[in-house]
């Protein structure tokens, strides 16, 4: 008899155990047990390869802030250098052109610039007949130079004074030159190539058109690209969760520092009201830190460099920023949680420096709120996320956030369809399980995307890929959020995933679902008959 009761003691605690692994809820989630999320990129943070034609307005618009350039004489043909990346007089003397010839630019307006030499230091020249070198430790009136082009990659420039810089004879460059050049061979011509023009972000948008036009752009860009029609669509797809980017200079609308636009916290409320009326949770994530947290346009980095982790001033700012967020929205029905930091870069911010600012970020959230999620994200590049779960940063609600995209390194690049999702179920699977099983935060699939390096993928291996990320992403702790609403490149658009049947929700989770309940009924059915077979013996 007491074996028996033992079977039946058995079943009922394997029986719960099964319901609770589905069913482990995050507070406060509408629909479902999980966060089932999609963020809502490139609306309050301008991510220029999100919506391009953002940028086609802007004069020269293929010299803005971070810019990257190189100058060769046409009469020495020798690049103009700086020796040791900075430091010294600029020489004219390089056959070829490598890092100490490539200049970054600071735009002043459409036709005057401030160059940055590799070290950090920019070009600067007294006046007239001074030697040109890179030993300036910020920029003013007299590292700034204006740029006339031709339509032939050809170059003058000046300095405010009107004078021509050139090439001298004995490697120099000098304002000197005599009078007014034309576009023949000349010292005082340069063919300039652009080596890179990746940023396109809120500083390069705002800083290229100027104040007013920016406003006009952002103003129309902020108005069109949400409405309230895109919440009702992400209800009706079970969608219950949005992960919303917001820049540092939120905290200061409506006329924030230059050149960034106001306008973002009535449209973070817009989001928010939208958000109520249809039972959608709100993640506020601070994807842009003054400074920039990784050096990219999605940070608001003016020239590729990361500056956050290095002053002290940025991270009490930032500190500052995540005090107005969560005391202006830890009451509202909508908020689910803030994420302090998006994707730091590992190479550029120290463990300590981060872990730091968010034990800070965290106490600051906690001031507001006791059960608000505290979402930290792992460092991108070569760090192990494990690293978060060791530092002791918080005791509740708080969320690791990881980004899987089979993208951005050449692991992923000659990937078939099959090896693709294959490392999902191998790699992807394996590292949730073992974050799943650690004795801290919760997981969160913060951003993945339904797009990959296969060429020519077919719609059916799109779905099967897309089946397999939800398969194993279902079972992240907190949950996930896809990345992103809405975007030109369609495959990382959210809403044409669904209307063109590339990516099927239900699908996946519905076979999740059904295989725990097999799992659960057969279970059931072979100890009853254990049971049964025991009863009859004993009677």
């Amino acid at each position: 008899m007491e074996l028996v009761f033992s079977k039946w003691v058995f079943v009922f605690s394997l029986c719960c155990w099964l319901i609770f692994s589905v069913a482990v809820a995050v507070e406060g989630v509408h629909g479902g047990s999980k966060v089932r999320g999609v963020n809502l990129g490139g609306w309050l943070v301008i991510e220029g390869w999100i919506k391009p034609s953002l940028f086609d307005g802007i004069p020269n618009g293929d010299m803005l802030d971070g810019t990257q350039v190189q100058f060769k004489s046409v009469t020495l043909q020798k690049y103009v250098s700086a020796e040791n990346g900075g430091g010294m007089d600029i020489s004219v003397d390089r056959d070829d052109a490598s890092s100490w010839e490539t200049f970054t630019l600071w735009r002043v307006s459409e036709l005057e610039f401030q160059f940055r030499a590799t070290q950090g230091q920019f070009l600067t020249c007294y006046g007239n007949g001074c030697s040109v070198s890179a030993t300036a430790k910020s920029a003013s009136s007299t590292e700034t130079f204006q740029i006339e082009r031709n339509n032939n990659g050809k170059v003058h420039i000046k300095i405010k004074s009107g004078t021509y810089l050139q090439a001298t004879m004995d490697n120099q460059l000098t304002a000197d030159y005599p009078g007014t050049p034309g576009w023949d061979d000349n010292a005082a011509t340069f063919e300039m190539t652009i080596v890179a023009n990746n940023l396109h972000g809120d500083y390069q948008l705002a800083n290229g058109y100027g104040h007013n036009k920016a406003k006009q752009v952002l103003e129309k860009h902020r108005n069109t690209f949400l409405n309230v029609g895109d919440f009702e669509f992400l209800y009706r797809h079970e969608i219950n969760t949005v992960r919303i980017p917001v820049g540092w200079w939120i905290a200061y609308d409506p006329d924030p520092p230059a050149p960034f636009i106001g306008g973002t916290l009535e449209a973070l409320d817009n989001a928010f009201s939208w958000a109520e009326d249809y039972s959608i949770k709100c993640i506020i994530d601070l994807h842009a830190a003054p400074g920039s947290q990784n050096g990219m346009e999605h940070s608001a980095s003016r020239d590729g460099t990361t500056g956050w982790p290095t002053s002290s001033d940025y991270i009490s700012q930032t500190l500052h920023v995540i005090d107005f967020l969560a005391s202006r929205y830890a009451k509202h029905p909508a908020f689910l949680g803030i994420e302090l930091l998006n994707e730091p870069s590992a190479a550029e911010v120290p463990l300590d420096t981060l872990v730091s600012y968010y034990k800070q970020g965290y106490e600051v959230v906690r001031k507001y709120s006791p059960s608000a999620y505290v979402i930290i994200c792992q460092r991108i590049g070569s760090a192990d996320p494990l690293e978060l779960y060791q530092a002791d940063i918080g005791s509740h609600n708080l969320v690791v956030d990881l980004h899987y995209y089979n993208l951005f390194d050449t692991f992923f690049v000659n990937l078939s369809a099959i090896d693709n999702i294959q490392f999902i179920y191998k790699s992807r699977e394996a590292e949730l399980q073992a974050l799943n099983g650690a004795n801290g935060p919760l997981v969160f699939i913060g951003e993945w995307v339904n797009e990959w390096n296969v060429t020519s993928g077919s719609q059916s291996e799109y779905q099967d890929f897309g089946r397999a990320q939800l398969e194993v992403y279902n079972a992240a702790s907190f949950g996930w959020a896809y990345w992103t609403l809405k975007n030109d490149r369609k495959h990382w658009d959210f809403e044409w995933n669904i209307r063109n049947n590339y990516l099927r929700l239900s699908s996946s989770e519905k076979k999740v679902f059904n295989s725990l309940r097999w799992l659960l009924l057969a279970s059931i059915c072979f100890y009853q008959c254990q049971i049964l077979e025991l009863v009859e013996n004993w009677i």
